[in-house]
């Protein structure tokens, strides 16, 4: 606005061509980076994760135990690799290593952010290298005494670390964040690679904005991929759910964090973590833990689900920090959070059968005992005509006529043996609902809100909601939080248009509304939409 009132430098046609060729310029560049994110995206593949989990589990390296000859070696490999991916060395004196203890060595490198300020943030991204060599009684389920080639753990969290560090490399311009690649050794003999950099930090502590951990993540099964640490900031969850881009990923999202793998140095000091996982299983410590037992094209979803996240994290103008309630949060807790709402009162209260042709009624089942339909004299068998004198065509019509209606509504219906259809007019059980959905704030996700109840047969359910999933905006917009959303629904005229998030999966939803019929707009802000 300001460009195009100039004050007479240019003419009006001037500066509106001037608009659209910068508003052009910049969709250009936009697609342009869409299109070599998704390049980068589908450099994570199949193939390249198996060579990887292939050579990592091979009984050459006699279980990558830390310290051991078979460990160094794998450290040789994996500094290969990186040196073909094109990142770049961050270990000790321009060397990918970071030495420590008893010939143990993390791997180190970075891909330098962007943006000359944000930089000096980092995003660390790790996984442990190193697994229990030949077993001891300490650390295997036995037997003991043969290779634990540790395929999965954690030989396939190495493999999609090396994928995005390729990835990352492919990119023509890095995110504006620096990012921190961690090959961690010794965390099979106490998390001793993780603890050793948080001890010694090779950038400083308080510039590292997030820590993801990637742990055995080559076992997916059903699309089940376990994400821990999301309540360890603000919209973490939302984060994670907007960067899924595979349709056969289903999340899971633990509030409770353990100090079983390299998320828990970070998480000790307060820095937001997240934690990826497929499973525990029988072959977990393990000599069974084999290559060929891997789900490849799982491990592939995790990367591709991995890059887009790390990449939006890292541009993101401001990260929140460490939630420290997370620190004292219980799983009663989340029990009270998820907790569903009561159902509704019955408003008629019928049981139909669907007419076997139209225009022929709904016929009464039963009644429920007390109900308003059973006290205002409606019985089984009758047949139900009209409500407010609108044909019913069908058992949905019939609930949604009802659900709607402000206090009472006149039911037409004929009886058995009688040509006269009868009328009543039955006074409705609750208030009108005219949407079917209540919801409560999580505050662990500001501008979110999770569905605690939805009405069966409102239209909510009709358009598929369901209680847990998550609102994440109304009509393409945002919303500052529960409050704000009940106004845009009360103020909705024919349909909302939400973002919802469900296991992960982030899709679209319209929830088709009945016309109006509550009588003031007093009224219509008295039907339930949050708790």
């Amino acid at each position: 606005k300001r460009l195009c009132n100039p004050p007479k430098r240019m003419t009006q046609q001037t500066c509106q061509w001037l608009v659209v060729l910068i508003v052009g310029v910049a969709a250009a560049a936009n697609a342009a980076e869409n299109v070599a994110l998704r390049n980068a995206i589908d450099s994570i593949r199949q193939a390249d994760v198996k060579r990887h989990v292939d050579v990592l589990a091979d009984d050459t390296f006699e279980g990558r135990e830390a310290g051991s000859r078979g460990g160094r070696s794998a450290g040789v490999y994996l500094a290969k690799e990186l040196t073909r991916a094109g990142v770049q060395p961050a270990g000790d004196a321009g060397t990918w290593y970071q030495s420590f203890g008893a010939r143990y060595r993390n791997l180190l490198a970075e891909v330098r952010g962007s943006d000359a300020a944000l930089a000096e943030e980092y995003l660390l991204v790790g996984a442990h290298y190193d697994h229990v060599g030949y077993g001891t009684a300490r650390n295997s389920y036995g037997p003991t005494g043969y290779i634990h080639n540790g395929a999965d753990d954690n030989a396939s969290g190495t493999a999609v670390l090396l994928e995005l560090a390729e990835a990352l490399a492919l990119l023509p311009q890095a995110p504006r964040r620096s990012i921190l690649l961690a090959f961690w050794d010794g965390e099979e003999k106490g998390l001793l690679g993780s603890k050793h950099w948080v001890a010694h930090p090779t950038v400083p502590l308080d510039r590292i904005a997030l820590a993801v951990n990637i742990d055995m993540i080559g076992r997916l099964r059903n699309g089940a991929l376990e994400v821990g640490g999301t309540r360890t900031s603000w919209r973490l969850r939302r984060r994670v759910s907007e960067a899924v881009g595979q349709p056969d990923l289903r999340l899971t999202f633990p509030w409770t964090l353990k100090a079983n793998s390299d998320h828990w140095p970070f998480y000790q000091r307060q820095i937001p973590v997240l934690m990826l996982h497929t499973g525990l299983h029988g072959d977990y410590h393990r000599p069974s833990d084999d290559a060929h037992k891997i789900n490849h094209a799982g491990i592939e979803s995790v990367g591709q689900l991995l890059l887009p996240l790390v990449v939006r994290l890292a541009d993101e103008k401001a990260l929140p920090g460490f939630r420290a309630q997370c620190q004292t949060e219980h799983p009663d807790d989340r029990q009270r959070l998820e907790r569903p709402l009561a159902a509704l009162p019955v408003r008629l209260g019928v049981w139909w059968e669907e007419p076997s042709q139209l225009n022929t009624g709904l016929p009464v089942t039963r009644l429920v005992p007390g109900s308003p339909a059973q006290q205002a004299g409606i019985h089984p068998g009758d047949r139900l005509l009209a409500v407010d004198g609108h044909p019913l065509v069908d058992g949905a019509d019939l609930r949604t006529r009802v659900l709607v209606a402000p206090r009472s509504i006149q039911v037409t219906f004929q009886r058995a043996g009688e040509e006269t259809p009868r009328q009543l007019e039955v006074s409705l059980a609750g208030e009108p609902v005219r949407v079917g959905l209540a919801w409560r704030d999580d505050e662990a996700e500001p501008g979110a809100v999770l569905i605690t109840r939805v009405v069966p047969g409102s239209p909510a359910d009709q358009a598929g909601l369901l209680v847990h999933d998550r609102i994440y905006q109304f009509d393409g917009q945002d919303f500052r939080d529960s409050q704000e959303l009940l106004v845009r629904v009360n103020q909705a005229e024919r349909a909302l248009r939400l973002r919802i998030e469900r296991a992960g999966q982030v899709s679209s939803v319209q929830v088709e509304l009945p016309a109006r019929t509550l009588a003031t707009p007093e009224e219509r802000d008295q039907a339930p939409a949050t708790d």
